[in-house]
């Protein structure tokens, strides 16, 4: 009896739909779109930082695919848990060159 019991509930945790997490990324800059969608999760702008639900469960790839639209990111949390710093830094490795100003050479 008790292991039936142990197959059925082994079944049904396998069979439970995974719960959508939620991003959410504060641009450096202000952001300039209110909505769009990247890499398959729409990002909507509240506030100054843009937020998203997706079953996908690579925080990186999506952090990236954020910077490559919205630029440099200041923050960038799933389910309200910040990623590392080195993560972070990953991140914003895809972001869009800013434009610098030229620096004058001293002679």
């Amino acid at each position: 009896m008790s292991r039936t019991f142990i197959l059925l509930a082994s079944l049904a945790a396998i069979a439970a739909p995974a719960s959508a997490a939620t991003y959410a990324g504060k641009p450096a800059a202000a952001a300039s779109a209110n909505k769009f969608v990247a890499n398959d999760i729409v990002w909507n702008n509240a506030g100054g930082v843009y937020r998203g639900n997706t079953d996908d469960s690579r925080p990186l790839v999506l952090c990236q695919s954020l910077a490559k639209k919205a630029g440099q990111l200041e923050s960038f949390t799933v389910n309200g848990q910040a990623i590392a710093a080195a993560d972070l830094a990953k991140c914003n490795a895809a972001a869009p060159a800013a434009s610098t100003p030229a620096v004058a050479e001293a002679n």
